[in-house]
């Protein structure tokens, strides 16, 4: 029984040995064709980028004799007709500019109603409604100075002034709540603001 297995053994390591030379034989020969195709994809191009350049000269030299034709024929033909040529040149010229003046005028229009949307969303406000708030702002001012003969930003100046002569009086606190009794001061010395009358 034991030299049973041991026979299974070295027939299997054979086979293994044989099947691993296989695929090795299958490797090289594989990374051999493929380095013979990579060198016939090259020597492809090469040949391509020859003959391109050889039939590119001969192309050139063609469309340069067909440019001369051409240039020839269209100089005999504009001879005398050089005027009907320029005037339906500037019409088309013109129509075409008329076009694209209108296609600008169109886009311009679409894109600033697009922002003014987009603005409108954002709470944004427009010309009509800044303009409106101006108006307001003037007829409030033009009642505070009926009313008052100042504007309250003088006054809330004066009054601020004695404000700080006295928190100067006061003996000094630690750095961290000086802010905050300055605030307070200021809160206190400022009157309070005119309520908005309606236009």
């Amino acid at each position: 029984m034991a030299k049973l297995k041991k026979t299974v053994r070295v027939k299997k390591a054979a086979a293994s040995k044989n099947n691993a030379s296989e695929l090795q034989a299958k490797a090289e020969q594989m990374s051999r064709s493929l380095v013979e195709s990579a060198q016939q994809i090259w020597m492809a191009g090469v040949g391509a980028f020859t003959r391109a350049q050889g039939e590119g000269s001969k192309l050139f030299e063609a469309l340069v004799k067909e440019g001369m034709n051409i240039e020839q024929h269209t100089r005999k033909l504009a001879t005398g007709k050089v005027d009907a040529v320029r005037d339906a040149v500037e019409d088309r010229v013109g129509v075409v500019r008329e076009r694209a003046t209108d296609t600008w005028d169109r886009l311009e229009k679409v894109f600033e109603e697009r922002v003014q949307r987009a603005l409108n969303r954002l709470g944004v406000p427009g010309r009509e409604e800044l303009s409106d708030l101006i108006g307001r702002v003037d007829a409030l001012t033009a009642e505070l100075k009926k009313v008052g003969g100042k504007p309250a930003a003088k006054k809330a100046a004066k009054v601020a002034t004695p404000a700080k002569k006295s928190a100067a009086k006061r003996p000094a606190k630690p750095a961290a709540k000086a802010p905050v009794a300055k605030r307070k001061a200021a809160k206190k010395a400022l009157p309070k603001a005119a309520h908005p009358v309606a236009p």
